[in-house]
């Protein structure tokens, strides 16, 4: 089913661009006359909070990290300022971006942005430009799954309010729905891309969604969970609510911006720790005793696994390192066990709004031998600091101190999350 108007052109250079290596595509409409919202100009151009809702909508989709043609489907008036908006949107991307334009209906306006797809794309999407805040994560679920199964899928929501049934009029009540059986669309809907393409080619009725029409053409559409942020603009009540959306996101609210609101930050850390050994000291190491193996010296247990991950976990929070937290002065931690140290740190991390997401430690030295005891210590050393820690040793060949015997070297690196940036601070634990 061909749009009534086939001048089909793109951003760029004047004709439709298919980039290569993008084995999906978003079809994003934009063709709307937006009537019902009563502003004066199509819905996609009207803005929220000073930026229109084709270009939040577009923010979402140029956040996937699969590589993704981005087919704009927009009035025939509004092609040049869309190529402008959409080229400015997608920033280095704009090489995955067309606009074409769109036909009388939405599923002629779909069609036209079918034909503007690239050979290699497999996954197609088609989303309303009306829901701008569906967040990447919904592009992503519907791709993948369309991919894993070859169905086509829709994201939905349950109906949660009480659905009557009523008269021909609208005037009487005829029965009660059952909701269990209902289920609210939402978009993108995904589909394999050729199946899609015979459907439209074959379509003779208008339906109302993407999914009607490829059911219609006996395929399976399965469902997967929607977002209530991603609902549709249609009317000057859901504008406003948009607007208070945008603007609970920008005063860290707890409304949401699916594409303006920053999630958790993750931060890296590296910490290093080496010990001599001491035949006066037991061998403490990542939390475990050797026995009848020379200890290491130090000031506590000596340690060196806990202590370089202290340092890593100070390291990422920007918390200084374990020196300036836990003086060689202070006798609190004289003889002090590394689980010890690892609690107050976490401790440090908790009030810094932060928290461990995984470490890897690498031990290097000649003693004690670690592959038997290898497992326990990664047990034991994620039980304390409550995230997966990773564990693997090696030796130098007999090149260096630790090559020649006298002693213990570690690094660690860690991973940590932080809800928000965290100044460097060094402090003691008091």
């Amino acid at each position: 089913m061909r749009p009534s108007t086939p001048d089909d052109r793109s951003v760029g250079d004047g004709g439709v661009h298919t980039p290569s290596g993008a084995g999906r595509a978003v079809v994003v409409v934009a063709a709307g006359s937006g009537t019902r919202l009563a502003l004066g100009r199509p819905k996609a151009f009207v803005e929220v909070a000073g930026r229109s809702i084709l270009e939040r909508s577009l923010e979402a989709v140029f956040a996937s990290a699969v590589p993704t043609q981005v087919v704009v489907v927009v009035p025939a008036a509004l092609v040049d300022e869309s190529r402008t908006l959409v080229d400015a949107v997608a920033g280095p991307a704009r090489g995955y971006a067309s606009v074409v334009v769109g036909g009388d209906t939405r599923q002629q306006s779909v069609a036209a942005g079918l034909t503007a797809l690239g050979p290699e794309v497999a996954t197609v999407l088609v989303h309303d430009c009306a829901r701008p805040f569906t967040p990447t994560a919904q592009f992503d679920l519907v791709a993948d799954t369309v991919e894993a199964t070859g169905d086509g899928v829709v994201p939905g929501l349950p109906v949660t309010d009480t659905v009557k049934r009523v008269d021909a009029d609208a005037a009487f009540v005829v029965d009660t729905v059952d909701r269990s059986e209902l289920v609210a669309m939402q978009t993108p809907q995904g589909f394999p891309r050729a199946a899609l393409a015979r459907a439209y080619a074959e379509a003779s009725v208008e339906h109302t969604d993407d999914a009607a029409l490829f059911a219609a053409a006996g395929h399976r559409v399965r469902v997967v969970a929607g977002d209530p942020v991603a609902f549709k603009i249609t009317t000057p009540w859901d504008l406003r609510r948009a607007e208070t959306i945008v603007a609970e996101g920008e005063a860290g609210a707890p409304g949401r911006e699916a594409t303006a609101r920053p999630g958790p930050r993750l931060l890296t850390g590296v910490g290093t720790d080496v010990h001599a050994y001491d035949a006066a000291q037991p061998m403490r190491l990542g939390l475990l005793h050797f026995a009848d193996e020379a200890g290491l010296a130090g000031h506590s247990d000596g340690d060196a696994v806990a202590h370089a991950i202290v340092d890593a976990l100070l390291s990422a929070a920007g918390l200084g390192d374990i020196g300036s937290s836990f003086g060689t002065d202070d006798p609190r931690f004289a003889g002090a066990s590394g689980d010890v140290f690892l609690s107050a740190t976490l401790d440090l991390l908790a009030a810094a709004g932060a928290a461990p997401v995984n470490v890897a430690v690498q031990v290097i030295g000649n003693r004690p031998r670690l592959s038997s005891r290898r497992v326990e210590m990664q047990d034991e050393l994620t039980r304390v600091v409550g995230a997966p820690v990773s564990v693997s040793a090696t030796t130098t060949d007999g090149l260096g101190f630790t090559g020649r015997g006298e002693g213990v070297a570690v690094i660690a690196t860690a991973l940590v999350t932080s809800e928000a940036a965290s100044p460097a601070s060094n402090r003691l634990i008091t």
